[in-house]
């Protein structure tokens, strides 16, 4: 609208300056003339309303406002003498509103530096929400909040929750997930057809993450050995867990149970299609097929392996969890980067992990 009323204002100065050399006569025939004209207007608009912008309502009111209403009665326009008066008053009220409006410090903007990176990491990770950004951000020592996340994708025109996860238990098992772990089978397919079953284990405290093989046939022998595995490498690493989530899937035998029981550790089963009993377990399963299984063509069960293990350590040494406020499993959040000056220059590289699948950040050395 400004840019419309400084043109309408300089191209009728320039006008009024054209009018000077003109005699009475030639100014007095152009007048009858430019009446005539709107007469033929108005008639061949009657009963429609003219089709005005803020600009031009802006532009009739300071120009014919100090006009008296006798004066504006007699000329013919294309709206009534009072509009023209009500533009005047809706001006003056604006004005005086911005003027007596007190001059309150806002939110200071958000740092172009960090704009431009959450930008770049939803570009380069469409299927990052605001909390993943945020989370990212976190793990870079970026003092954000999700709101200014969400709010600078939006101001952007992207989604700010491309995909929304589902509510889950998380106050139910946060309470309980001491000396509790969980496992399941995650089903893929390499480019021959062939069918891969992985199996894998979280831990519900830490949210760590182990993979205990993948083969494309689970046979009884196969899943009790990984089972073995599972209660050596906790063994080693001095954890102590009292119960062990897992579905009814035919793939476990009784076998395996009792080698965790030998260990201490109770099987509890879920109940029968109802996945949310083992949401953790299930919220990984999705994770990982989101982001590995689904975006990689898995030519062999040794590429299959490969891959596995570096979305393992991904998992857990990099990527945040809102549940450990945004820390990895095996990497504490940095403290948040107080320096002004080191904010504006942020200097990120990126590392990428299975060909480019996966996007790992941090500051540059």
């Amino acid at each position: 609208m400004l840019v419309r009323l400084a043109y309408l204002a300089v191209s009728n100065a320039f006008s009024a300056l054209r009018l000077l050399p003109k005699g009475d006569r030639e100014k007095d025939i152009e007048i009858l003339s430019l009446r005539q004209q709107i007469t033929v207007l108005q008639r061949q608009l009657a009963g429609t309303r003219p089709a005005l912008d803020p600009a031009d309502r802006a532009f009739l009111a300071a120009l014919l406002a100090p006009l008296p209403r006798e004066s504006l009665r007699r000329l013919r326009l294309i709206v009534h003498p009072d509009t023209v008066l009500r533009w005047h008053r809706d001006l003056v009220r604006r004005r005086h509103a911005e003027r007596s409006r007190p001059k309150r410090p806002g939110r200071p903007r958000t740092v172009a530096s960090i704009r431009r990176l959450v930008l770049r990491l939803v570009h380069e990770n469409p299927a990052w929400g605001y909390r993943r950004v945020h989370g990212e951000l976190a793990m870079l020592g970026i003092k954000i909040a999700a709101s200014t996340v969400w709010q600078i994708l939006k101001d952007a025109g992207i989604d700010p929750a491309p995909e929304r996860a589902a509510t889950t238990w998380g106050a139910f098992l946060r309470s309980q997930a001491e000396g509790i772990l969980a496992c399941d089978f995650l089903e893929t397919f390499t480019l021959s057809g062939q069918r891969q079953c992985v199996l894998a284990v979280i831990e519900h405290a830490t949210r760590r993450v182990r993979i205990l093989g993948a083969t494309a046939h689970p046979t009884a022998a196969w899943v009790t050995q990984a089972a073995r595995n599972l209660v050596m490498d906790l063994q080693d690493a001095g954890i102590t867990v009292r119960y062990l989530i897992r579905d009814h899937d035919a793939k476990f035998p009784a076998r395996f149970d009792e080698v965790l029981a030998d260990a201490g550790i109770a099987v509890v089963l879920t109940g029968i299609r109802m996945p949310r009993m083992n949401a953790v377990m299930e919220r990984w399963v999705r994770t990982c097929r989101r982001e590995l299984v689904d975006r990689t063509l898995i030519w062999n069960q040794a590429h299959l392996l490969r891959a596995l293990r570096e979305f393992e350590s991904h998992y857990n040494e990099h990527r945040p969890h809102r549940t450990l406020r945004q820390s990895a499993p095996l990497h504490t959040a940095p403290e948040p980067i107080t320096d002004q000056a080191r904010i504006i220059e942020l200097d990120v590289r990126r590392h990428d992990r299975v060909g480019g699948v996966l996007h790992e950040y941090e500051h540059a050395a």
